[in-house]
This record gives C-alpha cells, sequence and structure tokens, in this order.
C-alpha cells in the first residue's frame, strides 16, 4: 500500500515598517499556511461557531402559561357557533402559542483537530493569494496614533476587510486601531477560521506571528516560559501580625 503525501512548503514574506518600508522577511510556516483547504470542514466549524455565539434565550408562552380566565366562553350546544373551551387557546388574540421556540443552548461539540485543520485552510487559502502580510508595527514611538496606525495599515493593504492579529500586550497597536471601522483585531490566541474567511486580507505583527506559530498553532496557549513569569512567591514578613482580640460586650454596646 503507498501512501501519497503532499509536501507543504513554507511561505516568504516581507516585513513592513510603520514607513511602507521592508525591513526583513518573514516565514509562513507550509504546516499552517499551505494547508489543503477543506471547505466542507470549514463550513461545520463556522456553523458552529456563530451557534455557540447564540443566547438561545427565545421563550413563548404556552396556554397553560398566559394570564387570563380559564373560563368556557360560553355553554358547549346550542349557540350555532364552533366549541370552545378557554379564551386562552391559541387561536384567540391574546392566547398561548402553540409549538413555539423555547429556551435551549446551540452549542455543537467541535473537535479541537477539526477547528485546527478548519483554521489552517482558511489561512492557507488567504496566504496563497498573497493576503497574509506581516508588519512590524503599525506606530512608532510610544503614544498611540490611529492616523499613524492607519496611513501604515493603507501602505500595505486597502482591502475592505481587514483582519489585523496582534499579540496579547501589543496596547499600543490595539488602542491606535480599535475604532477604524473596517479593521478587526484579534488576539494571536484567539484567531479562528470565521474571522480569517469574513476579511479580505490578514495582517500579523511580527511578535503575533511568533506567538501564534508557537502556542495556538501547535495545540498550546502561546504562555512565556516560566524565566518570564512574575515572582509569586510569598516572602516571610520580619515582624510578627498583630492580633485582634474579639470586642467585648461593654464596648459592643
Amino acid at each position: 500500500m503507498t501512501i501519497t503525501t503532499t509536501e507543504r512548503t513554507d511561505r516568504t514574506v516581507d516585513v513592513r515598517t510603520p514607513a511602507g518600508e521592508k525591513s526583513g522577511t518573514a516565514t509562513l510556516p507550509g504546516a499552517l499556511f499551505d494547508a489543503n483547504a477543506n471547505v466542507s470542514l470549514m463550513h461545520q466549524v463556522v456553523v458552529a461557531q456563530l451557534a455557540a455565539a447564540r443566547q438561545g434565550t427565545h421563550a413563548t408562552k404556552t396556554r397553560a402559561q398566559v394570564s387570563g380566565t380559564g373560563a368556557k366562553p360560553y355553554r358547549q350546544k346550542g349557540t350555532g357557533r364552533a366549541r370552545q373551551g378557554s379564551l386562552r387557546a391559541p387561536q384567540f388574540e391574546g392566547g398561548g402559542v402553540s409549538h413555539g421556540p423555547q429556551p435551549r443552548n446551540y452549542d455543537q461539540k467541535t473537535p479541537k483537530k477539526m477547528k485546527a485543520a478548519a483554521l489552517r485552510g482558511a489561512l492557507s487559502d488567504r496566504a496563497r493569494e498573497d493576503r497574509v502580510h506581516v508588519v512590524s508595527a503599525f506606530v512608532e514611538g510610544d503614544a498611540p496614533s490611529t492616523k499613524a496606525a492607519l496611513a501604515a495599515l493603507n501602505t500595505i493593504s486597502t482591502a475592505k476587510r481587514v483582519l489585523v492579529v496582534l499579540d496579547r500586550d501589543d496596547v499600543l497597536n490595539w488602542v491606535s486601531l480599535r475604532n477604524v471601522p473596517h479593521v478587526h483585531l484579534i488576539e494571536a490566541g484567539q484567531l479562528n477560521t470565521y474571522d480569517v474567511l469574513c476579511a479580505d486580507e490578514v495582517v500579523f505583527t511580527e511578535t503575533a506571528l511568533a506567538e501564534y506559530v508557537a502556542g495556538p498553532a501547535k495545540g498550546g496557549r502561546g504562555r512565556a516560559s516560566s524565566s518570564e513569569l512574575p515572582d509569586l512567591e510569598t516572602h516571610e514578613i520580619d515582624s510578627e501580625v498583630p492580633s485582634v482580640a474579639p470586642a467585648t460586650t461593654e464596648e459592643k454596646a
């Protein structure tokens, strides 16, 4: 039995500065950006994601739940009209709803491997059409600027819908682009198939691309190493902690 494997090629894209100049290159791993795009799989994952976003709080009242009299409106026989047992039946105005929507959970259980495969397919589809870009940053300096960030973005892409992927600590670029209507910001760890497919082009920052490749793309969370984590050890207190005596009856009075 012969098993055929498809070779996946790494892609190289230019890294742009806020001025639009080339500052280097970045590698898009073939395993993530040159995978097969399974349309049916991506459709299933997107439907599941949209279903999970539904609150499912819709509710209607049945004839047993609506308020009003429960008495028989008129006698059973002798009126020449159709027999009726309640004014709260569905055929009457103000009556209950028959077979109406009730609260429910729309969540669909989708395996993590299916979600990951769908995301790889969506990113690969964008990468094959040269619609994946990498920038060093959108703003220079320490002060946020929507004007400067938008000018930097326009040197890379003029698409109507742009997905910008940032790392979790990139507050400067986040604040600079958060009010731009056609730009959708997302953290690298929250990257998903739906947002990629909704966007015409995808723009990564260098740090966000590295965080995605090292973390979520491999099943991790992209957290900092143990050496970078803050020291949370509880240190001993030199002085004794003063004790508080319970209040006496006289003090309470």
